[in-house]
């Protein structure tokens, strides 16, 4: 007798399809209405899963995988984390080359998810030969049988939210969304979502937010690579000191700068006020949000869709641990989100 279960195959088909959850506290005196897109909710605990298993697909349906090859990328987590999980569903051998910058919690998980990881500075040039990009490039040309995801160049990094993120967002809000709000690192989250909106309605305000230290947004306004805008920043994935032509910046309205001790403190207040326990991305994207609130972007008609891109799980050396903030610099008696002494029972 054939078994009918309500179960999944495997993990990835639990990739997408992720929730929307309205703010209620932390937006509470800004007008319109807001609303997060919880990417932790795919099985890889970010957004990443979407593009991982897309360009995967891709690549398997025009026959560039074959069994047993090996998948290479540059990552600063959780692109990694998310290929490393596909891969190992589908029998690939996966190789990383990771940003310093990245969390010893990011780190430490690829490595239990199976992959190679190369750890490579993260303040050095784009072109610099141990910068990861160019550690990528060398190792792909050194392995037989590999395959580059390359995220940052691949138009197949947008494809992949044009495909689910931006359709999802539409459905869940009835067409009613006005503005979004989305970090862009890559570009691929914020231009393939954005692509789908405005070709569903031209007036949806695209928002991208920038790191203090990134050249996104001059170059969004100017069309220049300014190389003096670069400078060492914390945030994990937001920004870039090159120009990722995954980026769609004609579908982009405008990009805010965001600092990294707001975006801690915000990402912060997340978690206390709407139970979510999100990265740090998603801090800088709700810092931002507030930011424009302040100079009129949204009134009370605004509904505001915000990417959260990722789980706090990946930050807990880093924003969540006290001392980590402290070695920044980022406590001070006037926060009220202050380190908290923890008793211990004797």
């Amino acid at each position: 007798m054939k078994e009918h279960l309500n179960v999944y195959n495997d993990v990835l088909q639990l990739v997408g399809n992720t929730p929307l959850v309205r703010l209620n506290r932390i937006t509470k005196d800004l007008p319109g209405s807001y609303f997060a897109k919880v990417e932790a909710f795919n099985p890889g605990n970010s957004s990443k899963d979407r593009i991982a298993l897309y360009i995967i697909e891709d690549a398997e349906r025009k026959g560039i995988l074959k069994p047993g090859d090996t998948i290479i990328e540059t990552t600063s987590g959780n692109t990694g984390f998310s290929i490393a999980m596909v891969s190992i569903i589908k029998g690939y051998k996966c190789i990383l080359a990771v940003s310093s910058k990245s969390s010893k919690d990011k780190i430490d998980a690829l490595r239990a998810m199976g992959a190679k990881v190369y750890v490579c500075p993260a303040n050095v040039s784009a072109d610099d030969p141990r910068s990861y990009y160019q550690v990528a490039k060398r190792l792909h040309s050194e392995t037989k049988g590999s395959v580059y995801i390359n995220q940052y160049f691949n138009q197949l990094n947008a494809d992949a939210h044009y495909a689910s993120s931006g359709p999802e967002i539409w459905k869940q809000t009835e067409g009613k969304i006005t503005h979004l709000v989305a970090c862009s690192g890559t570009g691929g989250t914020i231009s393939g979502t954005a692509k789908y909106l405005k070709e569903k309605n031209p007036n949806i305000r695209i928002l991208g937010i920038d790191a203090y230290g990134s050249v996104l947004k001059k170059y969004h306004e100017t069309q220049e690579f300014d190389k003096n805008e670069i400078y060492p920043y914390r945030i994990e994935g937001l920004g870039k000191n090159l120009i990722p032509t995954a980026t769609n910046f004609d579908v982009i309205d405008y990009f805010e700068k965001v600092s990294d001790e707001d975006s801690a403190h915000t990402a912060r207040r997340i978690a206390k006020t709407e139970g979510l326990f999100v990265g740090y991305t998603s801090g800088a994207a709700v810092q931002g949000t507030i930011q424009m609130a302040e100079q009129g972007e949204f009134d009370q008609d605004s509904k505001v869709v915000i990417m959260f891109p990722d789980h706090g799980r990946s930050y807990m050396s880093k924003i969540y641990s006290d001392d980590w903030m402290n070695e920044q610099g980022f406590f001070d008696s006037q926060n009220e989100f202050a380190a908290q002494k923890i008793e211990f029972i004797k």
